[in-house]
This record gives C-alpha cells, sequence and structure tokens, in this order.
C-alpha cells in the first residue's frame, strides 16, 4: 500500500488548526489546508489511516472548486504544487504536494449545511419514524434510499471537540445564523446540489447528499472547507441503485459497518483497523475520484 500521511509537518510551523482529518496553516490573509490521512467514524479519529484518501479528498475539492465558481463563490485559490506560484514563506514539503489547498481566510459560520436529493441515513431513520426530516414535512409513501421530488436543505450544528452534530430545524438555523444569512446559505447550498448531481450522475455516481460549510469573506458568504468529497457526501454508484435497502457507497460507509458489527463502544481507543478493510475503503476513495473527475490518481 502507499505511505499515509497521519501528521502534516512544516519545518518551522505549527498548524492553527488539527482536526480529526486536516491541519492548518496560517498564511496572514490565507490559509494552507492540508488533508492527511486520518480517517474518523463515529466522532473517533482511528490509529491507522487510508492510503491516498487525503489526496483524494484535496484533489476532488478542488476539481469541484473550479467547476463550482461560476455558481456559488468559493474560498478556494489554488492547489499548491510545491512552485513559487503557491507564494507561500516556506518550502512546501514533498509529501504534502497534492494534497494542500491554498484558500481565503474567511469568518466561519458554524453550522453544517446539508442537503439531501435521497431519504437516507439519519433523514431515513426521521421519516420512518414521523414522517417529517428535520421537521419538515414530507408525502407520506417513501421507501429507504428513494429520490425526494426536490432537493431539501436540512442544517445541524457543528459539533466541537467530540460532540455529535444535531439536525436542526431552519427556523432554528436562522435563529443561529441570522435570517439573511440563512436565506444565502440555504439558496447557495441548493444551487451547489442542484449543479452537482446531473453531472455526477453523467459519470456514475449518484449524490444522496452532502454537507458544506459556509463563511465571511468580507460580508459575503462564500462556499468554503471541501465540497463533493466521499468524506463529506454519501456517494452511491448509479449502476448499482435500487431504492427499498440500504445501497453500496464509495465512502467510509462500509469501515463504519466493520467497526459497528466488531462491538466496539464507539469510545476511544477504537479498534486496529484491518488491512482489507483499509484497502478497501481507499480504493472506494479513488474509485469516486475516477468516476467524478475522469482521470486516475498516478
Amino acid at each position: 500500500m502507499a505511505p499515509v500521511l497521519m501528521e502534516a509537518h512544516i519545518p518551522g510551523r505549527e498548524p492553527v488548526s488539527h482536526g480529526k482529518v486536516r491541519d492548518t496553516f496560517d498564511l496572514g490573509d490565507r490559509l494552507l489546508i492540508v488533508a492527511t490521512d486520518r480517517i474518523s467514524a463515529f466522532d473517533v479519529v482511528m490509529g491507522r489511516g487510508i492510503p491516498r484518501k487525503g489526496e483524494v479528498l484535496t484533489r476532488l475539492s478542488a476539481f469541484w472548486f473550479q467547476k463550482i465558481d461560476a455558481v456559488v463563490p468559493t474560498h478556494y485559490i489554488r492547489l499548491a504544487d510545491g512552485t513559487r506560484a503557491d507564494d507561500l514563506p516556506f518550502s512546501l514539503p514533498d509529501e504534502l504536494v497534492g494534497r494542500s489547498m491554498i484558500v481565503h481566510k474567511v469568518r466561519r459560520v458554524d453550522a453544517e449545511c446539508i442537503v439531501r436529493g435521497y431519504l437516507a441515513g439519519t433523514a431515513w431513520a426521521e421519516y420512518r419514524q414521523s414522517g417529517t426530516v428535520c421537521g419538515q414535512r414530507l408525502m407520506p409513501g417513501f421507501e429507504e434510499s428513494a429520490e425526494l421530488p426536490d432537493p431539501i436543505f436540512t442544517p445541524s450544528t457543528k459539533a466541537e471537540g467530540g460532540e455529535h452534530d444535531e439536525n436542526i430545524s431552519y427556523e432554528r438555523f436562522a435563529q443561529l445564523v441570522g435570517p439573511q444569512a440563512a436565506n444565502v446559505i440555504r439558496l447557495r447550498s441548493l444551487a451547489t446540489y442542484r449543479f452537482a448531481a446531473p453531472y455526477a450522475r453523467e459519470r456514475g455516481v449518484i449524490i444522496a447528499d452532502t454537507k458544506f460549510e459556509f463563511g465571511y469573506l468580507g460580508d459575503e458568504l462564500i462556499l468554503i472547507d471541501e465540497v463533493l468529497t466521499p468524506d463529506s457526501s454519501r456517494f452511491w454508484p448509479a449502476s448499482a441503485y435500487r431504492p427499498g435497502g440500504p445501497q453500496p457507497s464509495f465512502d467510509k460507509q462500509p469501515l463504519r459497518d466493520w467497526l459497528a458489527a466488531s462491538g466496539w463502544n464507539k469510545q476511544p481507543p477504537p479498534p486496529e483497523l484491518p488491512d482489507d478493510v483499509v484497502a478497501d475503503t481507499s480504493r472506494r476513495y479513488l474509485d469516486a475520484y475516477r468516476l467524478l473527475t475522469g482521470t486516475t490518481l498516478a
């Protein structure tokens, strides 16, 4: 298997943020965001990484950001390649090339902005119990993994420090971020999904649902973080789509399934991931990248 990067190291620099997957370095009015090969499940970071995962996340985000910019403004500046064009105050280590993005520094909105085109996951669980999704009443009669007549915007809180995200109503979301900001975020989230979903479907990938984040660049709300990756989205192979139950996926759901079957109590420390689960997860990420971009990572 390919080498795994669990920590981003830049001589003489400390990250200003150390997330579940990304290490972020301050560049003044810009940020360098490095996606490592760390992987989390049930809000716990696994002790073993997934080969090439960080490269997939960064390159796929860069691919989408460049397309989405025609629809919604984003924080993306460039994929860092280690050349002078990066305009960095240090030399980018070779192992960080291809997994690092240079972006505008923004004031993040503390909310997860989820768009659902299909009924799966927590949305399906709530619908089956009450006929609603995040408090929004849906028509009766949908089955698991059914395509919705129109995509819906379902925000959630953004958890920190091991807490769980919590689905909230749009009204609660508007209270948290302000009515005007809530409307802009909702419209831009839906516009991004409606732009990306048909593109992906033509390439054999169903975007069942996906998570966006937004921040303020000056007074404008723009799309930030990662976008439309196997970490932030539920990707299904279109050729195998059969509503009425769970779907095969290009994301980390198989890893979650293995952890659930292992008897782990979902508290640190996590169990050691076996070789076959690691290899299978890496393959799924690489397959998603290949299908969506039409290129294979060398």
